[in-house]
């Protein structure tokens, strides 16, 4: 099969080579999906085309970085000229994660990802007591690995096409980290902050372990009991709760009290003791555990979140952290040079988003704007050589300068000779009186 013509070629500017851009899309789109080694056997199977796949990383990652100059383009025109967003949903979701990546040389670097989606509350069939009421629809996403504020800077791009500004409430549920809380300040300062349900259980476990043992009866009903208070009930009562098994944990640990009895209420009731060294292991956890949660009060209300239909979990952003980005970039073997991640996860978010048709053309004429500029880069450069050189030979023609010559001295005034003739009134010539001599 020879190159493939599409009559898109003109209006994509993607082709390269002998390659037409039907033929250059299809190659960057396998390579989005798969490995580049088997993106480029199944392009020679579907198209009949043979590349190496060195080239078929070279195109992918050069679509991705021409769709990444793409977005940073679009941010900075949304800064400056400040227009009206869409109308957003009624209810919104965002939820902010990070996922990590293999780069060379053995390090790790985090890739951002916020997931943009809309609240639907179920219908009454498919409702179950414990688990969430609502879910989350339409789903988009944006990824970045970089620093914390410029990847909040450039998610612009995703929460104005969104509408997150306009949408009537916006739910963000995270896992409290200190910077996912400032993205979402960034986005939208009214949002409701919801800590992710699983996040906060994980801190209920970490106390029941440390006090009750890993895996035991008394733990689990304990955890039970805690976890139905907080998600049904009053966190204030929670709160109550687990500081009181923090002061008296803490009283063990510090010798006020020799041992603690505890007692798990459950069918039948469960009993143990607690003595000083277990206390002093425990004392850090359930303290920690009381602080963290006791900071995040005001979201931790899920009682009223529930009723509200608001979700209480960032499912949709770790599965975006296993779909968009780990499934491609952490792959057996693979290490990433940090200037290919970003490229890379651009394209991926095409993918992910389904968004190829708006995003070729804009690839395209940012490849071709890539090309102009080089080309004029290159002719500035070439005249800068021509004119450096046109003046180097012209200094070496130019004729030697000959140095400076004192200027002539001017001819010397003869000097008039007296004549030694003795004039006719000269005294000699006279007598004593005055009169000639005769």
């Amino acid at each position: 099969m020879g190159t493939v013509f599409s009559p898109l070629d003109k209006e994509l500017g993607l082709a390269a080579g002998h390659l037409s851009s039907l033929v250059l899309e299809a190659v960057v789109r396998l390579a989005t999906w798969m490995p580049f080694g088997r993106a480029v056997r199944e392009a020679g199977w579907f198209l009949g085309v043979t590349l190496s796949e060195t080239s078929v990383r070279r195109l992918t990652e050069a679509a991705g970085h021409s769709y990444e100059a793409v977005q940073t383009a679009q941010v900075a025109a949304l800064e400056r000229e400040v227009p009206v967003a869409p109308q957003g949903p009624p209810v919104q979701a965002l939820f902010v994660d990070g996922a990590m990546v293999p780069l060379v040389d053995g390090v790790w670097g985090e890739v951002q990802t916020l997931a943009v989606g809309t609240v639907e509350v179920l219908p009454e069939g498919e409702r179950r007591r414990g688990r969430q009421e609502v879910r989350t629809t339409d789903l988009t996403y944006f990824s970045r690995m970089s620093d914390h504020e410029t990847f909040t800077r450039l998610a612009l791009v995703e929460t104005q096409r969104r509408g997150t500004e306009t949408a009537g409430t916006v739910c963000a549920v995270n896992d409290g980290a200190v910077w996912i809380t400032a993205c979402v300040q960034h986005h939208r300062p009214d949002a409701v902050r919801i800590l992710d349900w699983p996040h906060a259980a994980e801190y209920v476990h970490a106390v029941a372990k440390a006090v009750f043992g890993t895996e035991t009866p008394a733990a689990r009903a304990w955890v039970a009991q805690q976890k139905e208070t907080l998600l049904y009930g009053d966190p204030v009562v929670f709160l109550a709760g687990l500081a009181a098994v923090s002061a008296q944990v803490s009283a063990v640990a510090e010798g006020e009290e020799e041992r603690l009895v505890w007692t798990v209420v459950a069918e039948p009731p469960l009993q143990g003791v607690l003595g000083h060294e277990a206390a002093q292991q425990a004392a850090p956890v359930v303290a920690g555990s009381l602080e963290y949660l006791r900071k995040r009060a005001a979201e931790i209300q899920y009682a009223a979140f529930r009723a509200a239909h608001y979700p209480i979990g960032s499912g949709s952003v770790e599965s975006a952290n296993k779909v968009l980005v780990e499934a491609r970039l952490k792959g057996a073997g693979m290490r990433w040079a940090p200037a290919s991640v970003n490229p890379m996860v651009a394209l991926r978010t095409v993918a992910c988003n389904d968004r190829w048709a708006e995003a070729v053309p804009a690839i395209g004429a940012a490849q071709r704007q890539e090309r102009q500029d080089a080309t004029r880069q290159r002719r500035a450069l070439r005249l800068a050589e021509q004119a450096r050189l046109l003046a180097e030979r012209a200094e070496q023609e130019r004729p030697a300068a000959t140095p400076p010559t004192e200027p002539p001295a001017k001819p010397a005034t003869p000097v008039r000779r007296r004549s030694c003739r003795p004039g006719p009134h000269h005294p000699w010539r006279t007598g004593s009186f005055g009169r000639r001599s005769a």
